[in-house]
């Protein structure tokens, strides 16, 4: 890396400096051929070091005067030629140096080698994000809030200069070159123990699996996590042995299945992005029929949800391309596409679905339904969220925003991934026992519970990991305990445990048995939260929980010994 710097550099650089040599090489020996005069009248003959000396100062235009002694006709004649010839070649030297800073292969590796010395300097875990956009923009700004650090790589120069423009903290390492590159790949760290994960979230199913298996030929233990727009490409990349897919239009059509039959386990799966313990009432999705406008990717997705869910529905096969192409606009709402809604049965319909690829078109769509059919649940996928103010401003009941969901989607699978696990599985179970999880949720904690994880070790929980390593042993219940009143229970609740043989207790009751390594997924009210976390670390807290007597120290302690003794 450094070698192809400094061959650049000599590349750039070898004719400006020949020229410069060249020309100090004949002015100096013009100097020294030249006969002078000295103080005494008698002849003289420069020095090669009084040569080089003067035409060094004569060269840079700083003047020291005539030296060592006053010149000659014919050497001043020769001066002022050598002048000349050295400021041509200082002035073609000095342009070849701006033309190399100029460099963009230069300015690559130079940035390529600031790059890499911070990926060797990097100690903390740290995430490789490949591509910059909408859905990854997000991605970042999610994880830097949890304090993660993250490498970027993108082909465009421009994406690179405007996430620097974002100012990320902690800082985002960002590089200009080819994703689909193994050795840009190694740069970025793949193979570094303290990388945890390789993000690829192209629209271009082709890219993102040629990445996936790249990255796994490179570090087959890293988790990678890739997007896929298909279910054969999802099923292609499950067979290449990639665990972690994301697929948007399937996850929307699940979502959107768990909202029309199961809404009890939509809550526990919305909960882990963030969602209050009950439905809103613009969230409640109709009974009845159903019209799905463009009949792509999302929509055959979501026919299937409406079918697995015996929900009647029709289509509108629109494929916003075709569309604008034929009418020469993005306008959807003229007396042909009115016509196409009430074919469509659009005045006995209980919701529409406006699903194509043009966010415009899917909100002209809604509005256009929305004035034959008032009473009518609008739902919109938005592609973008550069459109998030135009959709809220029209009140659409539903919005399916599709670079939200796969950001927010991959980083639960980076930062909480036992909460990825419990989304797994919670899909195999029944409403019922959906209603039974959120009711008890809503008694032992909130109705807005925070969801974090906390494994039993000494960096996350150094007061509870020493107690247990000192033989001793204690149970859920004992530690579900709220700090200002040990009598009292804390607004808190165990949603999983997995042990170090990954085996899972789901919803662990008080009497579950804490081990060392033990990784919890809590569910719990802010306060509880912050008190849980203080219990589980300071190691005077857990000893009023545990006896409740506080932990003295020091003098204190045989102070209070001594009284007790009394």
């Amino acid at each position: 890396m450094h070698n192809n710097i400094f061959w650049i550099i000599i590349r750039r650089m070898r004719t400006p400096l020949l020229v410069i040599i060249v020309t100090f090489s004949i002015t100096i020996l013009g100097l020294v051929l030249i006969p002078g005069v000295d103080s005494n009248g008698q002849p003289y003959h420069m020095s090669f070091l009084d040569a080089v000396y003067f035409v060094s100062f004569m060269a840079s235009t700083i003047g020291f005067g005539e030296v060592p002694y006053e010149f000659t006709y014919a050497q001043r004649l020769w001066v002022l030629f050598s002048i000349y010839i050295s400021v041509i070649g200082w002035f073609y030297a000095i342009g070849a140096l701006v033309t190399l800073i100029q460099d963009k292969n230069l300015i690559l590796e130079l940035n390529v080698a600031k790059f890499n010395k911070k990926i060797k300097n990097l100690k903390e875990h740290f995430v490789i994000i490949l591509g910059y956009n909408h859905s990854t923009r997000e991605l970042i700004k999610q994880l830097t809030v949890d304090g993660k650090r993250v490498v970027v790589l993108d082909k465009s120069q421009e994406k690179i200069d405007e996430l620097e423009l974002e100012h990320f903290v902690p800082e985002v390492y960002a590089l200009k070159a080819n994703v689909e590159s193994p050795d840009i790949l190694r740069l970025a760290g793949i193979k570094k123990r303290n990388c945890k994960a390789v993000v690829s979230l192209f629209d271009n199913d082709f890219k993102n699996t040629k990445i996936a298996l790249l990255a796994k030929l490179i570090n087959n233990k890293i988790n990678i996590i890739v997007k896929s727009s298909t279910t054969e490409q999802t099923q292609h990349l499950k067979n290449l042995g990639i665990k972690n897919i994301v697929d948007p239009f399937n996850l929307i059509a699940n979502r959107f299945y768990l909202a029309i039959s199961a809404p009890h386990l939509w809550i526990l799966e919305q909960m882990l992005f963030g969602h209050d313990l009950y439905i809103h009432d613009n969230e409640q999705l109709p009974k009845g029929k159903y019209i799905i406008c463009g009949y792509g990717r999302m929509g055959k997705a979501l026919r299937n949800s409406l079918q697995k869910a015996h929900t009647d529905c029709s289509f509108i096969d629109l494929k916003s391309a075709k569309h604008k192409a034929e009418k020469k606009s993005a306008i959807f709402g003229d007396a042909q596409d009115y016509q196409a809604l009430l074919e469509a049965g659009i005045e006995n319909a209980v919701a529409i679905i406006a699903a194509t690829k043009d966010d415009l078109i899917n909100l002209t769509i809604l509005l256009t339904a929305r004035k034959i059919n008032p009473d009518i649940y609008t739902i919109a996928r938005e592609n973008t969220l550069d459109d998030v103010t135009i959709f809220q401003a029209a009140k659409i009941d539903r919005v399916y925003i599709l670079e939200k969901i796969v950001s927010e989607y991959v980083h639960r699978v980076i930062s909480q991934p036992m909460a990825h696990q419990f989304l797994q599985i919670i899909h195999q179970h029944t409403d019922e026992w959906g209603e039974e999880v959120v009711e008890e949720l809503k008694r032992k904690t909130c109705y807005h519970p925070e969801i974090f994880e906390v494994r039993i070790v000494k960096s996350e929980a150094y007061a509870l990991t020493n107690y247990l390593k000192d033989g001793n042993r204690i149970r859920l219940g004992q530690i579900a305990r709220d700090l200002s009143n040990r009598e009292k229970r804390a607004k808190i609740h165990f949603l999983m445990v997995k042990n170090r043989k990954e085996e899972v207790t789901l919803l662990p009751d008080d009497n579950y048995e804490v081990k060392v390594s033990d990784r919890f997924l809590i569910a719990a009210s802010p306060e509880a939260r912050e008190d849980f976390e203080l219990l589980i670390n300071n190691v005077n807290e857990f000893e009023y929980i545990i006896t409740g007597h506080e932990l003295k120290f020091g003098i204190l302690k045989n102070i209070f010994k001594d009284e007790e003794e009394i």
